[in-house]
């Protein structure tokens, strides 16, 4: 053996990161998008995958409804100023935020663009990543996954109707036919996954692990559907890459003003410092589970278009909120907090706040038994 000079160190070789700042439901999201763009389904198979993909619409929101314990989230009505603060950050200052950006078409975003944009500010919050982010800042984690769950149930119904609402005939405006599918598709089968989980709640906890790749499964088909149809109709042609890197750059903008808004905001509002955490991360993330399946049964063959921004948006809020959830978690804790009852608000373990960001910030920390609700259907967290 060669002796070793001393005063070298041994070079080492050279190691990819063990993590990417991509979530890998994202990369996976973009796979597909490529799939339907290669080969996009077109004459018998078009119908075969659109029939698939109203299925599977179908079964993911039968899950949502199965999975969301409506009574536990009915137990955080005690802390209703929080809630209603997220709600109305979600469904009145994100459309209006939404509203305002007419101003930006033509020159900015394009007319279809800006109808995806739009769509995106009406999309519920999301549960998963809102509680991961809040454990990691050591915010009130019991709030987060009230509020979360109060998006949720709120988004089934006021989703669709503020996009039939405010997208006129993008949407498939408030026609009698568009009601039926949103109500059939959309409503029904959350309220039998509601009505059945007393039943079916234990199977679907014990087979978690399975039922989550059906999920992220099921949402790649509904992706692939609309990306082929946006292929097969040639409405590609209308993005440009200036275009995309105009619409990144609006996103963001929204991203801040919903981050600094929802944080501010709420000090203004005499919430503490646990509570104002979980009203930034739920107050300011969009739900791309949710949003998906409800761009496809809204938009129809202008899906595709519809659904890049909250893709795009999806990727962008998890990054920005993993750097700043690290950062709160340093914060110096208040020692002199007076003591809230422990139904209510249960600090997050200490370990959290080491949490790797990004790929990892999106799994759900464990939470107090009184509180934990189940886990939305949400790709890489959202």
């Amino acid at each position: 053996m060669t002796p070793r000079t001393p005063g070298r160190t041994a070079r080492r070789p050279l190691r990819l990161p063990s993590r990417l700042p991509v979530d890998g439901y994202v990369l996976a999201l973009l796979g597909t998008v490529a799939l339907a763009a290669l080969l996009p389904a077109s004459g018998a198979a078009a119908t075969v995958t659109e029939g698939a993909s109203t299925g599977a619409v179908a079964l993911l929101f039968f899950l949502y409804g199965a999975r969301l314990s409506t009574r536990e989230a009915l137990d955080g009505l005690r802390h209703w100023r929080l809630h209603l603060t997220v709600l109305g950050a979600t469904f009145l200052l994100f459309p209006l935020l939404g509203l305002a950006a007419r101003g930006l078409v033509p020159g900015v975003l394009t007319p279809q663009l800006y109808s995806g944009f739009l769509f995106l500010c009406l999309v519920p919050s999301t549960i998963q990543s809102s509680i991961a982010f809040t454990s990691i800042a050591r915010g009130n984690v019991p709030a987060a996954i009230c509020a979360g769950s109060f998006s949720s149930l709120a988004g089934i119904v006021l989703t669709p109707l503020l996009a039939a609402l405010l997208l006129g005939n993008s949407a498939g405006g408030l026609s009698a036919d568009a009601l039926l599918k949103i109500v059939l598709q959309l409503l029904v089968p959350f309220l039998a996954g509601q009505f059945l989980r007393r039943w079916v709640g234990g199977f679907l906890l014990r087979h978690k692990k399975v039922l989550g790749h059906v999920d992220r499964g099921s949402i790649l088909l509904v992706v692939y559907t609309a990306f082929s149809q946006g292929m097969v109709a040639g409405i590609w042609h209308l993005v440009t890459p200036a275009r995309l890197g105009l619409l990144l750059a609006v996103e963001a903008v929204l991203l801040a003003v919903m981050l600094a808004v929802t944080w501010y905001g709420a000090g203004r509002l005499g919430f503490d410092r646990g509570d104002r955490i979980a009203i930034q991360f739920a107050g300011s993330k969009k739900s791309l589970a949710a949003g998906l399946p409800m761009a496809s049964v809204l938009f129809g063959p202008q899906a595709s278009l519809a659904v890049l921004p909250l893709m795009l948006f999806h990727q962008m809020q998890l990054m920005v909120c993993a750097v700043i959830a690290k950062r709160r978690a340093a914060d110096p804790q208040p020692t002199d907090a007076p003591a809230t009852p422990e139904a209510v608000r249960t600090p997050a373990p200490p370990e959290a706040a080491g949490t790797p960001a990004a790929s990892e910030a999106v799994r759900t920390p464990a939470t107090p038994e009184a509180v934990r609700v189940p886990e939305a259907p949400t790709p890489g967290g959202p």
